[in-house]
């Protein structure tokens, strides 16, 4: 996981955990993003629980390694040089559950089969950032659920609650963030030895399309792709062209850094650099609800040396972008920072040319991508929650028109996605309508892409970029 399994990556000691610098790292982020507001956390009922987990916490390695982050940034900062191309996708909210080795290889052959999509069709490298191993929080527009007269504390994540609607089930426990360590250390010890093992080898493309997708119009197209890659690897292979990249890939981790608990008791000292980073995952992101500037989120991602997301949406102007730059990415370092715009398929023409031409103008070496999925949400008649899948296709159009009108790059995409043939969000060519949504409906928040949507939305995207280029 990150650079081939992390050996290409200086790794740190473990002699580091609990040391003296990473005490006084701990002491120095809590008195600093403690002073300021934090909106999104649970109300734990037990601050000696909190105490104890967060302790517990803080003894435990490292789940990712700096070095490992040091070449994501690298990576990045390629994209935002218009060099390469950002694929970041995974479940909207993980699981405990869900930590299984079918889950964990369902999710990989999307992504490497979108990333073969990409790459192949549109020649460009592309940066693969899973939403993996750490995406068991999620904020929610209230704090509280009623369900039939009852109104219980809102479920923030396997981290926080349980998704059982009961009193007990809901209550905050702070142990569980013990239990999403172990589960992010299980999810990528499987992730590392599918990419290490030979799962991810470019031989097995024709592998990685198989059950329910292969007779799809998407699969069908990426079947017929595949036979063409695999004729390039003979023609390598008759030529005596082989190489170990053929055979593995680079693949991230990534969440959104909203419960500042967990975060803050995984932010360690590097031993080669003395720099703090966040050791829960390569790459974290900041949430619309959560970047204020004089808030907590924003105040611990200035300090961490991690690649850096933020959310931006309709309402962001261009001075807050700027603002959120110079936060962020005060020494305008390229791979640092990274906007990713989620302003709905009938807003982002509008609204992303002001922020990009603003940010432009400005110098900044950011990159940009495009989450299609938040800003085009809503509910169906069933009382699903769900997003047309024509309006996610819309909103990237849109984020490469107004990219290719200013002539800047459209850096990657952010999607929710799962490798399971769920029905839970609307259209496709395969299409699912809203009457069958109650058929396969397996999300615990927001409405993910099946394999063949995701896949059908691979082709999309590598034609706007063959376009584009």
């Amino acid at each position: 996981m990150g650079v081939r399994g992390g050996r290409d990556a200086a790794r740190p000691t473990l002699s580091g955990v609990n040391s003296p610098e990473d005490l006084a790292l701990y002491t120095e982020l809590t008195e600093a993003v403690g002073a300021l507001p934090a909106g999104q956390q649970p109300e734990w009922p037990d601050p000696a629980a909190v105490h104890d987990a967060v302790a517990q916490l803080r003894a435990m390695p490292p789940l990712v390694f700096a070095g490992e982050c040091d070449v994501l940034r690298e990576r990045l900062a390629a994209v935002s040089r218009g060099e390469a191309f950002v694929l970041q996708g995974g479940d909207c909210a993980e699981t405990f559950a869900g930590v299984s080795a079918d889950n964990v290889r369902n999710k990989l052959k999307t992504l490497l089969q979108m990333a073969v999509v990409l790459t192949y069709a549109a020649s460009v490298p592309v940066v693969k950032i899973a939403r993996l191993a750490g995406q068991y929080a999620k904020p929610r527009s209230k704090s509280t659920e009623t369900r039939d007269g009852v109104t219980l504390p809102a479920f923030r994540g396997d981290i926080v609650n349980d998704f059982e609607f009961t009193p007990g089930a809901r209550v905050p426990d702070p142990h569980r963030m013990v239990r999403a360590y172990h589960a992010s250390s299980a999810t990528l010890n499987l992730t590392r030895a599918f990419v290490g093992g030979g799962f991810a080898d470019l031989h097995q493309v024709h592998a990685w399309n198989t059950d329910f997708v292969r007779t799809s119009p998407a699969g069908q197209r990426y079947e017929r792709l595949a036979r063409r890659l695999d004729q390039a690897l003979k023609f390598m292979r008759a030529i005596e062209i082989d190489t170990d990249q053929l055979r593995t890939v680079e693949l991230y981790s990534s969440h959104e850094a909203l419960l500042l608990d967990y975060e803050l008791a995984l932010t360690r000292v590097d031993s080669r650099t003395g720099a703090p980073y966040d050791v829960s995952g390569h790459y974290v992101w900041i949430g619309e609800r959560t970047r204020q500037l004089d808030g907590a989120h924003l105040e611990f991602a200035a300090r961490i040396r991690n690649p850096i997301g933020v959310k931006v949406g309709p309402t962001t102007t261009p001075d807050q972008l700027l603002a959120l730059a110079e936060k962020l990415d005060p020494q305008r370092e390229p791979g640092r920072l990274t906007f990713v715009t989620r302003m709905g398929a009938g807003k982002i023409r509008e609204a992303l040319p002001a922020l990009v031409q603003k940010a432009a103008a400005d110098g900044l070496v950011a990159s940009w991508i495009c989450d299609p999925m938040h800003g085009n949400t809503y509910e169906a008649a069933s009382g699903h929650k769900t997003r047309r899948f024509d309006d996610v296709v819309d909103e990237v159009r849109g984020f490469f028109e107004v990219h290719r009108a200013l002539g800047t790059h459209p850096g990657g995409i952010h999607v929710e996605l799962t490798g399971d043939d769920v029905t839970e969000c609307v259209g496709g060519g395969d299409p699912i309508a809203e009457d069958g949504l109650g058929s396969r409906y397996e999300t615990v928040c927001d409405p993910r892409l099946n394999r063949t949507q995701s896949l059908e939305l691979a082709f999309l995207v590598a034609e706007l970029l063959e376009s584009s280029n």
